[in-house]
């Protein structure tokens, strides 16, 4: 009957907000999560600096994200995007702390060539 499919229709679509919103609110705590953690390696990063120890420390990068990376198993999460996620965040603070290009994609030279169609 089409008024009972109007009425699923609209609890669906009152579902399809909610949910919409609940990923919104995810995402928000996603980028504050991810912004702490970076502070949290960039304050690990000066630490190492005042105590006269490098900066970067591949063997120990590598045990957090296999360590990011089973416990994302163990959770039932995407292993190889918490992988990428947490290599990221690594790169980005690397990035700040000896100012070079980390692990990510890379810089495209400007396609500015002085003409104007491109």
């Amino acid at each position: 009957m089409p008024e009972e499919e109007g009425e699923g229709a609209g609890d669906a679509r009152r579902r399809l907000d909610d949910l919409r919103e609940r990923i919104e609110t995810l995402d928000d705590e996603l980028i504050r999560l991810m912004g702490a953690r970076r502070e949290a390696v960039l304050e690990v990063g000066r630490l190492k600096r005042d105590l006269g120890l490098p900066v970067m420390d591949p063997a120990r990068e590598a045990r957090v994200v296999r360590r990011a990376a089973e416990r994302a198993r163990s959770q039932g999460v995407d292993e190889e995007m918490t992988r990428d996620v947490i290599w990221r965040i690594i790169a980005s603070a690397r990035e700040t702390q000896e100012g070079e290009r980390g692990w990510g994609p890379p810089d495209y030279p400007s396609r500015d060539t002085g003409s104007e169609d491109g």
